[in-house]
């Protein structure tokens, strides 16, 4: 089994006690989120916390094309964590990443980061409304958004769990996680106000989030409403088309079961 291992200049005096954690995943007990398809645990090195995200070994076919073809998602979270850091916006310090792979096929991966103690979610946005500062949250995150857009970064997975939130004494931090899929170039008006079509189905919080980006652009603002709910809207359907069709193919999994039929547009 060959591997590669990629460090941060910022933790090369630690590259030892980087690795000796990775290769120890199975060891840690301390898990992150809900494991579903990758597993994400916290760790300590010294007085520092880190996350490990261990992701799921990819099928026959991916494990040829992310062999030969195509970047693994771990070094892509890197890569782009360090891309994202200097166009000044905010995402957990990447530390380090490790591929194991043989002659021909791609294995396991593994992609260290330090721990952000983020406040919420964007997704306690999308379920607590009698958040105190939920507009206030709200329009501080479009205009976040915004500065994505103008930096030409497309977050292809701008949804209600991958941006993490920090009160400040100025306002307020957005941190964006999950970075293996992203595209990087300038975006055309489409393009960005699509880009909100995964976070939420209340149609308030889409109003909200329209207006401040119309404040942020000077594009009209019915415009962008009209594009930000219809993209919301086709994404929904998409998406419970999915599920159902998992669930007729998948029948015996239990997490297909589990989900419901449809989820009403608000």
């Amino acid at each position: 089994m060959a591997v590669k291992f990629i460090i941060s200049q910022k933790y090369r005096s630690k590259s030892e006690a980087v690795k000796a954690v990775i290769n120890n995943f199975e060891t840690h007990k301390e898990i992150l989120g809900d494991a579903e398809r990758n597993v994400i645990k916290i760790v300590d090195i010294g007085e520092e916390k880190l996350t490990i995200k261990s992701f799921k070994i990819p099928n026959a076919i991916n494990q040829l094309v992310y062999r030969f073809f195509r970047k693994s998602k771990a070094q892509r979270s890197f890569e782009y964590a360090e891309k994202l850091l200097g166009l000044g916006i905010k995402t957990p310090h990447p530390v380090a990443y490790k591929l194991e792979t043989t002659s021909l096929l791609f294995k396991k991966s593994y992609y260290v980061s330090e721990l952000v103690d983020c406040d919420l979610t964007y997704r306690e946005l999308t379920t607590d409304f009698s958040i105190e500062d939920h507009e206030a949250i709200l329009r501080a995150f479009t205009r976040f958004t915004y500065k994505l857009h103008e930096n030409g970064v497309n977050f292809l997975d701008h949804s209600p769990g991958n941006t993490l939130i920090k009160r400040t004494g100025d306002g307020y931090e957005f941190y964006l996680v999950d970075l293996n899929r992203m595209e990087f170039g300038k975006m055309d008006f489409e393009t960005r106000i699509k880009n909100f079509a995964k976070l939420t189905i209340h149609k308030p919080m889409i109003e909200v989030m329209s207006n401040e980006y119309t404040k942020c652009s000077g594009e009209d603002e019915q415009r962008i409403f009209d594009v930000m709910w219809q993209a919301t809207v086709d994404f929904q359907d998409q998406f419970y088309k999915k599920i159902r069709l998992k669930k007729r193919v998948f029948f015996w999994k239990k997490k297909y079961k589990s989900r419901p039929s449809r989820s009403p547009i608000q």
